[in-house]
């Protein structure tokens, strides 16, 4: 298999779910800054002009963070990153999309592209506003929903990557005060081996 991501993207959490299952894989770095990803190059692979994106072995692709994930967990029984129980697998689900759907698309994409949401610069710096408005209740949400756990579940899980890679945003590039909860699910998640050569490989440890 082979991993495209883009160093501290979203990709990241692709990249940690990769590590926790232990199997050999290439990665390629994508520049963004440069604008590689709308270079007819990786248009071919994927003409979204974004990462993750997972080649197979047989060729095929796979785009979307939450897709990615999921396929990950499901021909990888034995890393046990998804339960058994199809509820809990919902609920995982249920927790991904909301990370990757609300506080990534809705929240950070606001802060961090004001332009895509009006083509008004005036009105950038309050699109920025309530970007971080999303971002800042999303970490509410996903600290109820942590609970008194160590992990999303109660064991780590595809889940955990995704609210992982958000709080790199928030802690490393936003420079947030994490709710306690998430911070130390946060230090949890680094203090993984998986995740420490994640973020060694991806230049962002």
């Amino acid at each position: 298999m082979k991993l495209y991501f883009a160093p501290g993207a979203c990709s990241l959490g692709i990249h940690v779910i990769l590590e926790e299952i232990g199997k050999p894989y290439e990665a390629q770095a994508v520049n963004l800054r440069e604008g590689e990803h709308f270079k007819p190059a990786f248009t071919a692979i994927n003409p979204k002009s974004k990462v993750p994106v997972l080649v197979l072995d047989d060729g095929k692709i796979l785009t979307e963070w939450l897709a990615i994930a999921s396929y990950l967990a499901a021909i990888n029984p034995a890393a046990k990153l998804v339960p058994e129980d199809k509820f809990a697998w919902a609920r995982a689900t249920e927790m991904m999309a909301y990370v990757t759907g609300v506080m990534h698309g809705q929240g950070f994409a606001r802060m961090f592209r004001p332009e895509r949401f009006t083509p008004n610069p005036d009105d950038h710096e309050a699109v920025r506003t309530e970007g971080r408005r999303i971002f800042a209740e999303g970490f509410a949400v996903m600290s109820e929903a942590l609970g008194e756990q160590d992990y999303l579940l109660g064991h780590v899980s595809i889940a955990d990557a995704a609210l992982f890679y958000v709080s790199f945003w928030g802690e490393a590039r936003q420079k947030l005060v994490l709710p306690p909860r998430i911070a130390a699910h946060y230090a949890r998640m680094k203090s993984r081996p998986a995740v420490q050569r994640a973020m060694v490989a991806e230049g962002v440890a």
